[in-house]
């Protein structure tokens, strides 16, 4: 398995640098992080008193590297699931926090695991997750970023403005669907014609 830092580059990458989309509601971004996050963890970088999209600005790449390995990585537990999964669910936990944790919980509920949904790595997720890898790893992989794509498509259902990020505008696969389809395997993507079914609701 890659190192836990190749793994939070590789998430910097697919997050890109600068955006303030006024239809992200996690605010002004900065590869990956938020002006939300900044805010939480205390992180004024500009020494101005004030945390903001100027900071957000500021932020490098070994910052965002840095924020990730200990407040997406270490602190959330991850490093206590087991080796396969851990890339999707630190990908996921960067993009969608605690609910990365959810999803895995909801999916080890279906596998008949006594498990809580709390989005918390308690010993009773992490030895859920444990039996399920030992039974079937790769599939564990497979139905967490099945379930990871599912929970992308339900946000386009229900939030409109959301729906670009999920689909092109060309109709094609949007950015969530192809980083989630990157921890599943080739003979689970979605074809575009079983995308476009998906999606044709949308209008």
């Amino acid at each position: 398995m890659q190192d836990v830092a190749s793994l939070a580059r590789e998430i910097i990458a697919r997050e890109g640098g600068f955006v303030n989309d006024p239809d992200d509601p996690g605010g002004a971004t900065n590869h990956g992080v938020t002006v939300g996050t900044l805010r939480r963890l205390g992180i004024d970088l500009t020494g101005d008193g004030a945390v903001d999209v100027a900071d957000v600005r500021a932020l490098s790449q070994a910052d965002a590297e840095a924020i990730f390995l200990r407040d997406y990585f270490e602190r959330p537990g991850i490093d206590r699931l087991p080796e396969p999964l851990r890339p999707s669910v630190f990908d996921m936990y960067v993009n969608a926090g605690a609910n990365a944790v959810k999803i895995l919980q909801r999916l080890l509920r279906q596998m008949g695991h006594d498990v809580v949904v709390d989005g918390v790595i308690g010993p009773q997720t992490e030895a859920a997750a444990q039996a399920a890898a030992g039974a079937a790893p790769r599939h564990l992989v497979d139905a967490y970023g099945i379930a990871r794509r599912n929970y992308y498509f339900r946000l386009g259902d229900l939030r409109p403005a959301s729906r670009k990020y999920a689909r092109t505008r060309r109709g094609g696969k949007g950015g969530w669907i192809r980083r989630a389809e990157e921890f599943i395997s080739p003979r689970y993507h979605l074809s575009m014609s079983e995308f476009q079914e998906r999606v044709a609701k949308w209008g």
